[in-house]
């Protein structure tokens, strides 16, 4: 799979795409975690790991993260912060955690009330940093 940037290219190969989705697998599927998405900052798929696909519209939820994640971005600017590194929304049975993967990735997490925040924000930690390991 090739993404096409103005300033860069990322090329996920097929050995890579199953790494990630092997991290994704046994850092938070393992966990109790329903779905994660990893997106690139245009709203584009790069896997989904967890419920299966008919539960959710996941290209809705990937352009509309994506766009979140532009409109937070300006916010973060108007404030003077640089940007906002993770975005977090609680609902009544599930909660969705949005986090930047390096410069050009977006992670979706959904997890229900079974499973705390903190566990979950400290696994997506670990597989931020191995899947930068990966790209590398």
């Amino acid at each position: 799979m090739r993404v096409n940037r103005a300033m860069s290219d990322i090329v996920v190969s097929a050995e890579l795409l199953g790494k990630i989705r092997e991290l994704i697998d046994d850092i938070l599927i393992s966990i109790g975690v329903h779905t994660v998405l990893l997106i690139d900052d245009a709203g584009n798929i790069i896997t989904n790991c967890g419920t299966p696909q008919s539960q959710f519209d996941y290209t809705s939820l990937a352009a509309l993260a994506a766009a979140n994640f532009g409109a937070t971005s300006q916010i973060a600017k108007l404030i003077g912060e640089e940007d906002f590194t993770l975005l977090f929304h609680k609902g009544r049975k599930d909660s969705i955690h949005f986090t930047r993967v390096g410069e050009h990735l977006i992670l979706i997490t959904i997890f229900g009330d079974n499973i705390s925040l903190g566990v979950v924000r400290l696994r997506i930690g670990q597989l931020v940093e191995e899947i930068l390991k990966a790209f590398e």
